[in-house]
C-alpha cells in the first residue's frame, strides 16, 4: 500500500497533521552493505582487514572468520561469549580469547523503553503506539530509544514484538502491536528503522521478538501451538514478513513454545519459512532458557544461545562435528549471520561509551512520550458532548488510586505507567506525571478546582462525585510477561467503583489504563470514555490536554474489544488456555506434558472472526472517536485485471464538525469467496481536512507488497497465490463502520 508520504522527522520537530503513510518511515539497510555512518573509524590495522569499512559487509564478516580459529568462531553462537571479547569463561564454560578489533555488545530488553537502566525515558505501551496508527511516531520513538539505549552503554534492542492477538488474555498484549498483521508489521518495522538507523554515529541494532506462534503466557515453555500452514502464513508469520521486508532487522528472536510439537528453537520452520520463503539475512538468537538442544538446534537454524552457553558449548558442538549431527560448514552459516549483522548495523565501527550515561533523557524525548500518550488514548464514548471540558466545568472530582503518585494500597499512577510482570517489565515509573496534578494545574487556568477521592471506599468515593459539576474516574488493570489474565474486568473492584461514581454523577468521564479489552459493564451509564492503555511517564499531561481539548482524540484501537469472553475466537478450552491427554486444562499430576494449543479457529483472529461470524463486539478493531467530525464520499477504485498493477482507492474525506482533527481511513478487501479469506485490512491513511473542508486521498494496494494484499496461501501449491473473481473494496472508519463500497475483478 502506498499513500502520501512526509519526510523523516527527527523527535521533538513540529509535527504536520496532514496524511502520514503506512510506509512512510521504512529505509532498510541492505544486507551485505555496510551502514552509513557520519565518521569513519581510523584505518584499520593490518591484522584486522575485517574493519576495513570499504568493504561490504559479507567481505568483512568472511575475513574476520577466515582468521578465527574454530573455537573462536563458536563464540559467536552464544550471547556472553559474543559480545565480551575479552572475557574467557563464561559459567564455567572456556573460550579462546576472541580476535582483535571485535566490540564489546551490550543486550537491553526494549520492547516499550530502554529496561534495565536509569534515566531513561518511559514511553506509552506498544498496543498504545500501534493505536496511533503512524508509523513516523514509531520511527521517532525507536530512534529516541536507541539514543538513549547507546548512551546507557547498550547496543543491541531485544525488541519490539509482534504477535497475532489471538487472545486478549495473553499477558504479552500490551508489548505487541495489536491484532492486525498490516497494522503490526508496519508499526514494527518503522520503529526498527528508528533504532536502526535513527542515530547514524550512535548505531543500536534491533532484534524483533518473539518467533512464533508465542499467544500466551501460560505454560508458554511447555505448551504446543498447534496450527495449520496456511495459517501460520498468514497470521502468525505474516507480520514479521511484513517487518522483514521493510525494515531488515539485524536479528530474530524465536519463542519459548512449541510449534505442532517442536520447540520453536528447534523448528525447521526457522529455516524453511523465516529464512527461507520470509528472506530473512539476519541471524536467529533464543529467548533466554529456551534452549533444548545442540545438533537439532543448529540444523534448524538458531545461530545463538541468549544468555551463558548451555547447548552452544565448544564441548556440546565439538560432540555433534564429532558424531556427524552437524556440519563445520553449518557452523559457519550461524557465526556469519551474527557477525554480519554486527558488522552491518554499525556496531563494529561505533564503540559504546567509555562511561554509560545515567541521565539519557531529554526534554525532546519527554515531548515526543507525551505525544504518543496523547494520540494513542482512544475517545469511546462522548455523549452530550461532555468532554472537551470548558471553563463552565468550575467543580472537578477526580477519582481513583492511579491518578495520583501518593500510593493507595500500593497503587498509583506509576502502576500503570507500564505494563507489569515479573521479568523486567516494571514497574519503571519512580515519578510520573501524575493525571491529578496535571489536571489540576490545567484546571487552575479557567478557574476551576479539583478535589481528590483515591477510591478505596465506594460510598465516600461516590459522595465525592455527587459534589462535583464532573466526575472523572479511573479504572485500571494490570497485564505482563509472565501470566496471563483471566478475565477481562477492571482490577482492584474498579468496575463497581465506576459504576458507584456513575450513579453518584451523571456527567461522569472514565478513563481506562490497561494492556488490553475490558468488557465495561457499566457504559450506558457513563458520558464519556477513553482508553489510555499504559501512558508512561507523561501520562498526565497528555490525559489533561486532552480532557480540556488542548488535544483532540486521534487514537485508534488496534484490537476489538469483545461484550465478554464467550464471544472471543478462543471460546473453548481446547484453544486457550489448552488441554492434556487427560481431556481438561490441568495438566496430569507428576508429569511435565506438554498442554496442546489447537488454533482451530485459523484464519478467523481478531476482527475477522467477529465479520465472519456476525458477532457485535463491544468495540471494533479501528475504532475511535474525536471532538469532531468526518463524512466519507465519492469513493473510486482503480484496477487493472491481472492482479500484478496497483490499486488505486481514492476516496475525500470531510470535516465535518466544528474543530480541527485528524482520522485515520482504513481500506479492507474482501477476496472471491472461493479462497474462504475473511476480510483484512490492507490500507489506511491519516486525513486532517480543515473545518467544513474535504481533502482526497488516495491509497494504493500493491498486489506484491510486504502484506501480499490480495493474495492467500494455497497450501495445495504451497505458494501465496491471487484467485480470479471479484474483489470487494470497504472504506471506512473502523471494520464495522465501512461507509463507502466498491468492487473491481482478477480475471
Amino acid at each position: 500500500m502506498h499513500v502520501s508520504l512526509h519526510p523523516l522527522r527527527r523527535p521533538g520537530a513540529r509535527r504536520s497533521l496532514a496524511i502520514a503513510s503506512s510506509i512512510a518511515v521504512l529505509v532498510p539497510f541492505a544486507v551485505g552493505v555496510p551502514l552509513a555512518v557520519a565518521a569513519q573509524a581510523d584505518s584499520p590495522a593490518p591484522a584486522c582487514p575485517w574493519m576495513d569499512t570499504s568493504k561490504t559487509a559479507d567481505q568483512r564478516a568472511n575475513l574476520l572468520l577466515k582468521a578465527s580459529t574454530l573455537n573462536q568462531e563458536l563464540r559467536w553462537l552464544d550471547e556472553q561469549a559474543a559480545n565480551s571479547p575479552t572475557q574467557t569463561t563464561f559459567s564455567g564454560v572456556t573460550y579462546p580469547v576472541q580476535v582483535d578489533c571485535t566490540p564489546k555488545v551490550v543486550y537491553t530488553d526494549g520492547p516499550d523503553y530502554v529496561r534495565g537502566s536509569t534515566g531513561v525515558t518511559i514511553f506509552p505501551d506498544q498496543i498504545g503506539l500501534a493505536a496511533t496508527f503512524d508509523e513516523q511516531l514509531a520511527f521517532d520513538k525507536g530512534a529516541a530509544q536507541a539514543d538513549e539505549a547507546f548512551q546507557s552503554g547498550k547496543n543491541v534492542i531485544l525488541g519490539p514484538g509482534v504477535g497475532g492477538g489471538r487472545t486478549p488474555l495473553s499477558g504479552r498484549t500490551p508489548e505487541y502491536l495489536g491484532e492486525d498483521s498490516l497494522l503490526s508489521g508496519n508499526m514494527a518495522a518503522a520503529t526498527v528503522n528508528g533504532i536502526q538507523t535513527g542515530n547514524p554515529t550512535e548505531p543500536v541494532m534491533a532484534v524483533i521478538k518473539h518467533y512464533v506462534a508465542n499467544e500466551q503466557e501460560l505454560d508458554r515453555q511447555t505448551s504446543s501451538s498447534n496450527v495449520d500452514g496456511r495459517t501460520l502464513r498468514e497470521v502468525y508469520n505474516l507480520p514479521f514478513k511484513i517487518m522483514i521486508d521493510k525494515s531488515n532487522p539485524g536479528g530474530v528472536m524465536c519463542s519459548y513454545n512449541q510449534v505442532n510439537g517442536v520447540y520453536a528453537c528447534e523448528n525447521p520452520i526457522l529455516n524453511n519459512v523465516l529464512k527461507g520463503d520470509t528472506g530473512f539475512q539476519g541471524y536467529v538468537v533464543s529467548d533466554f532458557g529456551a534452549v533444548h538442544s545442540t545438533a537439532p538446534s543448529l540444523v534448524a537454524g538458531l545461530d545463538q544461545e541468549l544468555n551463558r552457553p548451555r547447548f552452544y558449548t565448544p564441548a556440546t558442538i565439538g560432540a555433534a562435528i564429532d558424531n556427524g549431527s552437524v556440519t563445520r560448514a553449518q557452523i559457519d552459516a550461524a557465526a556469519f549471520r551474527v557477525v554480519r549483522a554486527y558488522i552491518a548495523n554499525g556496531l563494529f565501527d561505533h564503540p559504546l561509551p567509555a562511561t554509560p550515561s545515567t541521565s539519557s533523557s531529554t526534554d525532546a524525548h519527554k515531548a515526543l512520550a507525551a505525544q504518543i500518550a496523547s494520540e494513542s488514548s482512544v475517545l469511546l464514548k462522548n455523549d452530550s458532548n461532555v468532554l472537551p471540558l470548558t471553563a463552565s466545568t468550575k467543580k472537578i472530582a477526580i477519582i481513583g488510586p492511579t491518578a495520583s503518585n501518593t500510593p493507595t494500597n500500593g497503587v498509583s499512577a506509576a502502576t500503570v505507567c507500564n505494563q507489569g510482570g515479573g521479568f523486567g517489565g516494571g514497574p519503571a515509573c519512580t515519578n510520573p506525571v501524575a493525571p491529578l496534578d496535571a489536571i489540576t494545574a490545567r484546571a487552575a487556568q479557567v478557574g476551576a478546582t479539583v478535589t481528590f477521592d483515591n477510591g478505596a471506599d465506594v460510598t465516600t468515593a461516590a459522595a465525592t462525585a455527587a459534589a462535583a459539576d464532573v466526575a472523572i474516574v479511573f479504572g485500571y488493570s494490570k497485564q505482563g510477561e509472565g501470566s496471563d489474565r483471566t478475565t477481562l474486568a477492571l482490577d482492584n473492584n474498579g468496575d463497581a467503583l465506576i459504576a458507584a461514581v456513575a450513579a453518584a454523577n451523571p456527567k461522569t468521564v472514565a478513563i481506562l489504563e490497561t494492556g488490553t479489552a475490558t468488557t465495561m459493564p457499566w457504559l450506558a451509564n457513563v458520558k464519556s470514555v477513553f482508553e489510555a492503555w499504559y501512558p508512561g511517564e507523561q501520562q498526565g499531561t497528555a490525559i489533561a490536554r486532552l480532557l480540556y481539548g488542548d488535544d483532540n482524540f486521534v487514537g485508534k484501537l488496534p484490537m476489538t474489544f469483545p461484550k465478554s469472553l464467550a464471544d472471543i475466537p478462543t471460546n473453548t478450552p481446547q484453544q486457550y488456555p489448552g488441554t492434556f491427554s487427560n481431556g481438561t486444562t490441568t495438566r496430569p499430576a507428576g508429569t511435565s506434558e506438554i498442554r496442546q494449543v489447537n488454533y482451530s479457529e485459523g484464519l478467523l483472529v481478531g476482527y475477522k472472526w467477529y465479520s465472519a461470524k456476525n458477532i457485535d463486539p463491544l468495540f471494533p478493531f479501528g475504532y475511535g472517536l474525536s471532538y469532531t467530525g468526518f463524512a466519507y464520499n465519492n469513493l473510486k477504485v482503480t484496477a487493472k485485471t491481472n492482479g500484478k498493477k496497483s490499486i488505486d482507492v481514492t476516496f475525500l474525506v470531510t470535516n465535518t464538525g466544528p474543530k480541527l482533527g485528524t482520522d485515520t481511513a482504513q481500506v479492507y478487501l474482501t477476496l472471491p469467496s472461493a479462497t474462504g479469506e475473511p476480510k483484512r485490512l490492507v490500507g489506511y491513511a491519516k486525513v486532517s481536512p480543515n473545518v467544513g473542508r474535504g481533502d482526497k486521498v488516495t491509497v494504493s494496494i500493491d498486489p506484491q507488497g510486504a502484506d501480499l494484499p490480495l493474495s492467500y496461501y494455497d497450501t495445495a501449491s504451497h505458494a501465496w497465490t491471487i484467485a480470479p473473481g471479484a474483489y470487494t473494496v470497504e472504506v471506512g472508519t473502523s471494520a464495522r463502520d465501512t461507509r463507502l463500497t466498491g468492487t473491481f475483478t482478477v480475471g
